[in-house]
């Protein structure tokens, strides 16, 4: 039988785990915006570093990096940067919010 068809008590325990699951979460939002991550552009040029929460706090942009005849080039070397920051918070953001869900919640993510 599941835990749904046990009548009130069934509903307490699961708000119960609800109301864990929240506090878990605001915990993990809390962390993660204490976490940083750092992306680098192919060649090194460029180094972004971001937050667990994806937000970018610092670009670094190496001398040789910058031709003013070439910014295309820097342009790309930025957004690949960001990118690889970027998308190491998500996976970090998803991964630490999979932990603080209850057994068997984990593939809401």
């Amino acid at each position: 039988m599941s835990k749904f068809n046990k009548g009130p008590a069934g509903l307490g325990a699961l708000f119960q785990q609800a109301q864990k699951a929240l506090a878990d979460a605001k915990v993990a939002e809390e962390e993660l915006g204490q976490a940083r991550v750092e992306g680098v552009s192919p060649g090194g040029h460029v180094k972004v570093v971001a937050s667990g929460t994806c937000q970018i706090l610092s670009v670094k942009i190496a001398k040789e990096a910058v031709d003013p005849d070439d910014v295309e080039t820097l342009e790309d070397l930025v957004t690949a940067a960001a990118r690889e920051a970027v998308d190491k918070a998500n996976k970090m953001r998803e991964e630490r919010l999979k932990s603080s869900l209850p057994a068997g919640m984990g593939g809401l993510f």
